[in-house]
């Protein structure tokens, strides 16, 4: 069963479930060599199954109204990641997708449908790897 833990960004929760996972080369790897980042202004969602953490949604609010995914991560490549990924977004949706947020993301083009059976929708930017979305 998959457990969702909601963290501030600053949290020392965070950083002991985060940091043997965030500190991989394979993780670093499959966010292109680019570092996360966190900070007063995020919230991280973190996915847990078993004793294992199997995901993450950092957002940072950008102001009192929008909010941006940005880097996450889902240790499932294939079997399991949607429902991971499901999961995590559920949960991002019940605290930021109340109509009076704006909640952008930049997707990984792997997870697109996955974010617009969640509602999310396409925006005309898009990169090799990755399409920008909103809700």
């Amino acid at each position: 069963m998959i457990q969702i833990i909601r963290l501030k960004g600053k949290d020392k929760q965070l950083y002991q479930l985060l940091a043997p996972m965030v500190m991989d080369p394979e993780v670093i790897r499959a966010n292109n060599n680019y570092p996360f980042k966190t900070g007063e202004e995020y919230v991280w969602f973190v996915a847990i199954e078993g004793k294992e953490v199997v995901g993450f949604v950092p957002v940072e609010r950008k102001s009192r109204k929008k909010a941006v995914i940005n880097n996450y991560y889902i240790k499932a490549e294939e079997a399991g990641r949607e429902e991971i990924l499901s999961h995590l977004l559920s949960a991002v949706i019940a605290e930021f997708g109340p109509e009076s947020w704006l909640l952008n993301s930049v997707t990984l083009v792997q997870d697109k449908e996955t974010f617009e059976k969640l509602e999310f929708v396409s925006m005309d930017k898009k990169w090799t790897r990755y399409v920008k979305m909103y809700r």
